[in-house]
């Protein structure tokens, strides 16, 4: 009985680690290898903690397409990029680039995440000493 629930895990993880339709794949290997590389740092927004490669929703089939025709129509990778964080934000990139706009989160954001830890555990611990 077990040993049904392995085979659907497998089958399942199976089934969603390529998502990338054989119709989809390009002639050209060095065309295909840099579509999957581009894939690989665009976030489905459809699945959001999902790369396009692994996603089977229909927003990151059009959007490898998209990849896979700007590559074919002779377009760099960083200008492919941009237009889609011009359409969709930065959010649709999985390593946003460092800018103005985040810089805070990068700096700033690990400290404060740790403090706010520290304050919670001292307040919890303070409260469980009282009673």
């Amino acid at each position: 009985m077990k040993y049904h629930y392995y085979l659907f895990f497998t089958l399942f993880v199976a089934s969603n680690a390529f998502a990338v339709e054989p119709s989809e794949f390009l002639n050209n290997s060095t065309l295909e290898n840099r579509a999957r590389n581009l894939s690989a740092n665009i976030r489905c927004l459809v699945c959001q903690n999902e790369n396009i490669d692994s996603s089977d929703s229909e927003f990151a089939k059009d959007i490898r397409l998209f990849i896979r025709d700007q590559l074919v129509g002779g377009f760099s990778d960083e200008e492919i990029e941009e237009f889609l964080v011009s359409k969709y934000g930065t959010y649709i990139l999985f390593k946003p680039e460092f800018s103005r706009y985040n810089i805070f989160l990068y700096l700033f954001g690990p400290f404060i995440f740790i403090f706010g830890i520290i304050m919670i555990s001292f307040l919890f611990l303070k409260s469980k000493k009282g009673n």
